[in-house]
C-alpha cells in the first residue's frame, strides 16, 4: 500500500539513511561475524549442515529429503526488567518466526531463564504458556537458574524439506524485493521500536498467517527470505544481501505500513513487527508468492529490486541514499 514519507530534500533522505545504519537494533548485530570466524575452524566437524551462521536458523540434513532447523533467540535484558510477561511471550514469537522465516514448521521449544526473583520466573513461564497456546507449540523442557541476573533464551526446533527451505544468502540480482508484514496491530506497548499484532489475535487466524510462508518455501516462490527482526525493516533486508552479496534499490512509498497517523515512514523503517518478513523473488514468481502471503492476511508487495552493486539504496521518488555499502560496512560481516 502506497505511503507518503516526510523526506522533502535529499539531505532528509541521507538522515533517514543515517538513521538506519546507525539504529541500535543494527548495530548490536556487528559481533556475529566475529563469532562464526572462531567456529569456522570447527565447521567440518558435521558435514551435514545445509545452512548455518547468516540464516535465520540452521538446517541440518537428515536424509531422505528433509532437514532439521534449529534456531534460538535471547531477550533483551531491559526487556525482562519492564514486563517479564512479554518478555516470555515475545520468546516464543521470535523462535517461531526464525522457523517459519525459513519455510519450516515448528516443533518444540526449550528454554534457559535466570533471575533470583520466583514472581519474575512465574511471569516469564505465564508468558510463554500464552504463547504456546496462541501457535500449538510447545515447550518441552529448559533449563532454570535461580541465582544471577535475569535472563531468557529459547531454542527452537523445526522441520522442512531440503529443497524447499527459504535461505538468506541465495538473492540473486534482478529479483525483486518483498514486505509481507501483519499489519494490524499497534505500536509497543514495551518499546517504541516494536509493533505488536499478536496478542489481539485468535490461534486459528495466526497459524493461518504463518502456513502462508511454508506455502511459498513449498512451491518455491522464493529465492531468499528473513524474519524482520530487530534491525528494523530496511536494516533486515541488509543482513539478507550483505550475507547474499548483492544489494537493493528500495522505493520508500512502496514500503507497506500500518494504517496509523502516529506512525511515519522514518518511524516505520526501524520498527520490529510482531509478524513480518522480507523475500526476495523472480520477477516471474513474484505475483503468486505475494497472493499466497495476502491469503494468509499479512500485507505484502514488491518495494523494490535486487542489484549487482553491493549497496543499499532508499529513494523517495526524487532523491536517493545508500544506507549501507558492503564494500566498506558491516551489519554481522557474513558473506556468500
Amino acid at each position: 500500500m502506497p505511503n507518503s514519507t516526510n523526506s522533502n530534500s535529499l539531505s532528509d533522505l541521507q538522515k533517514l539513511a543515517e538513521s538506519i545504519r546507525t539504529f541500535e537494533g543494527t548495530s548490536r548485530k556487528e559481533p556475529i561475524a566475529s563469532v562464526s570466524e572462531i567456529f569456522k575452524e570447527v565447521a567440518d566437524a558435521y558435514g551435514g549442515c545445509v545452512a548455518d551462521f547468516g540464516d535465520d536458523a540452521a538446517a541440518i540434513d537428515i536424509g531422505n529429503g528433509d532437514v532439521i532447523l534449529l534456531a534460538a533467540d535471547g531477550i533483551w535484558g531491559r526487556l525482562i526488567e519492564k514486563s517479564p510477561w512479554w518478555a516470555g511471550f515475545t520468546s516464543v514469537i521470535v523462535n517461531i518466526n526464525d522457523i517459519i522465516a525459513m519455510g519450516g514448521r515448528p516443533l518444540a521449544m526449550v528454554d534457559v531463564v535466570s533471575s533470583t526473583d520466583s514472581e519474575t520466573f512465574k511471569e516469564i513461564f505465564k508468558g510463554m504458556a500464552e504463547g504456546v497456546k496462541k501457535f500449538g507449540v510447545p515447550v518441552v523442557g529448559g533449563h532454570t537458574h535461580p541465582e544471577g541476573e535475569k535472563s531468557l533464551s529459547v531454542a527452537i526446533i523445526g522441520i522442512a524439506k531440503k529443497d524447499q527451505i527459504i535461505r538468506s544468502d541465495t538473492a540473486k540480482p534482478g529479483d525483486l524485493v518483498i514486505y509481507a508484514i501483519d499489519t494490524d496491530g499497534r505500536t509497543g506497548p514495551n518499546s517504541p521500536y516494536s509493533f505488536e499484532s499478536v496478542s489481539s489475535k485468535t490461534p486459528e487466524v495466526l497459524r493461518k498467517m504463518y502456513e502462508a510462508p511454508q506455502i511459498v518455501g513449498q512451491r518455491q516462490l522464493a529465492t531468499a527470505g528473513k524474519d524482520i527482526s530487530n534491525p528494523g525493516i530496511i536494516g533486515t533486508l541488509g543482513m539478507l544481501c550483505e550475507t547474499s552479496g548483492v544489494g537493493a534499490n528500495i522505493r520508500l512509498a512502496d514500503i507497506v505500513i500500518p494504517e496509523n497517523p502516529e506512525i511515519t515512514i522514518e518511524k516505520w523503517v526501524l520498527m520490529h513487527p510482531g509478524t513480518g518478513f522480507v523475500l526476495t523473488a523472480s520477477p516471474d514468481k513474484a505475483d503468486e508468492c505475494i497472493r499466497v502471503l495476502q491469503e494468509g492476511k499479512m500485507t505484502a508487495a514488491v518495494c523494490g529490486e535486487i542489484t549487482e552493486d553491493k549497496k543499499i539504496v532508499i529513494n523517495d521518488g526524487n532523491n536517493a541514499a545508500i544506507v549501507f555499502d558492503f564494500e566498506k560496512d558491516k551489519i554481522t560481516g557474513i558473506k556468500k
